[in-house]
């Protein structure tokens, strides 16, 4: 009989979130919606993809996005966010892991988001080299309640399987 061995997995949860800003495009999994505001910061801002470096990085071990892409870095001032997740997609792929699966959930009382979850499912899928149906892209409202039910910003969580690329 052939011997079984055990899968190696690690998981990661990253978490992001950014106030509205005017005179920005609103671009969240890589994808640009239709908004009248965009989100402040020093990238591009999406929200999603931060979450996503995030989760990389956690089940590496290796810190968070700000670590690796500083704000205070001009190489990043209005940077693609895709750029960060090409980056640590390296980093995953030179220790050995590959991603399983992800689950991203958007919380924002506007705009409405599920036009877009498909879009934005197909581009997660692409920066990661995933099948569609390994790519989960939700989104929710608090009901009125917080930063992003008062409509001042976007939150978003992300969780990533990464499983040993040889097995």
């Amino acid at each position: 009989m052939k011997a079984v061995t055990a899968m190696e997995w690690r998981v990661g949860i990253g978490v992001d979130a950014h106030r509205f800003a005017d005179n920005r495009p609103l671009k969240l999994c890589g994808i640009i919606i239709p908004h009248p505001q965009g989100l402040h910061g020093h990238s591009d801002a999406d929200v999603a993809l931060h979450a996503l470096c995030d989760a990389l990085l956690g089940a590496l071990a290796l810190g968070d996005i700000g670590q690796h892409f500083p704000d205070t870095d001009p190489r990043y001032k209005d940077a693609d966010s895709a750029q960060f997740v090409r980056a640590v997609m390296a980093m995953v792929q030179e220790r050995g892991w590959r991603v399983s699966n992800v689950d991203i959930t958007l919380i924002a009382q506007t705009p409405k988001l599920s036009p877009y979850r498909e879009p934005m499912r197909r581009q997660v899928a692409e920066l990661l080299e995933l099948s569609l149906d390994a790519v989960s892209v939700k989104a929710t409202t608090t009901d009125g309640m917080g930063f992003t039910g008062r409509k001042e910003g976007i939150a978003a969580i992300a969780v990533v399987m990464l499983v040993r690329s040889d097995r």
